[in-house]
């Protein structure tokens, strides 16, 4: 019974998008005068609820141009504004702000999907010690992390204390490749003291391996106790989730005016950084080998907080750092 109600569920749905909504908005540009594009941009201020509206009403056409727009090269984008007025016969000069409103938004749609092959990229490129640029990177973070403790050596134990697995870090990089390194860099050089602050925090013992006397004397605020760079790479595997999956469109097409770019993403990582170490400390779990739990949990609170179209990440950074508006 249950199957059949969902077959005649999905039933309805189709029939309601295929037949009832084309003809709903057939009868709505009568009325109006307007085409759906028209209606989303006069209707909706820039941002994720016009450009997502767009992006819908795009990919959603029966027709074939417009079905096309979403996946254009940069370089067409204004040529598709104008096949896309020509083709619903909207003179431009007497709706001028329509063809900018459009193509602004066209603009972070195929930004967006550029920075998933660019995002992508990186990933897949897994560390390699004999470049010598990729080597460079990776003693800038030390450098960042550690700035008053000289490295004695490309391999060393030392790399423990900002919180790789072992002596060799490139071993920690196989699950994100270069992305990982990528992040925790412009974390350590973009946003230093709250890089650094995170860092300190991580190394903290749990209160629970301390006599109470013992803890009061150190007066720490909170502990923390995991591996910083272990974490990092874990929360750069949920930045890429949250961007492959769609659900970081939310917060890129409200703070990027025009196409989203890999300097975005990146902020978004420190961003995520600093919230889940405020979510862990908040959590206090027992011990790492409860980060699967709280990392789950905290993914679960990002996604809700992206439902809303309004949403924008990163609040602490300044529009100035990287040309970054908050609509």
């Amino acid at each position: 019974m249950k199957h059949f109600l969902r077959v005649l569920t999905q039933f309805f749905t189709f029939l309601y998008c295929k037949c009832l909504w084309r003809s709903l908005k057939f009868v709505i540009r009568k009325v109006t005068g307007r085409c759906e594009l028209q209606r989303i941009c006069y209707n909706n201020k820039p941002g994720a609820r016009r450009t997502l509206n767009i992006e819908s009403s795009l990919k959603f056409s029966k027709n074939e141009l417009l079905q096309s727009a979403v996946s254009v090269h940069p370089d067409s984008v204004e040529k598709t504004i104008d096949d896309i007025m020509t083709l619903k016969k909207i003179n431009p000069d007497t709706n001028p702000q329509l063809g900018i409103s459009l193509q602004a938004s066209l603009f972070q749609i195929v930004g967006y999907r550029n920075l998933v092959l660019e995002v992508e990229k990186l990933r897949r490129e897994p560390y390699d010690c004999e470049n010598a640029e990729q080597e460079e990177m990776l003693l800038k973070l030390w450098k960042a992390l550690q700035p008053e403790n000289p490295l004695t050596g490309r391999i060393s134990k030392q790399w423990c204390e900002i919180g790789f697995q072992g002596s060799d870090p490139k071993t920690d990089f196989r699950g994100m490749g270069l992305l990982g390194l990528h992040n925790l860099l412009y974390f350590a050089e973009h946003d230093k003291a709250a890089a650094l602050q995170v860092l300190h925090d991580s190394l903290q013992p749990k209160h629970s391996k301390m006599s109470k006397a013992e803890w009061e004397k150190k007066k720490f605020d909170k502990a923390i106790g995991y591996s910083f760079a272990i974490v990092g790479i874990n929360i750069t595997d949920l930045a890429y989730t949250l961007l492959v999956s769609g659900a970081l469109k939310t917060h890129l097409y409200n703070v990027a005016p025009e196409m989203p770019v890999l300097a975005h993403f990146q902020q978004t990582f420190c961003y995520l950084m600093q919230e889940f170490h405020k979510f862990w400390t908040e959590e206090d779990p027992s011990d790492i080998m409860e980060f699967n739990r709280v990392r789950a949990k905290f993914h679960k609170r990002v996604l809700k907080q992206l439902k809303n179209p309004n949403m924008t990440l990163c609040p602490h950074f300044a529009a100035s750092d990287l040309h970054l508006v908050n609509l």
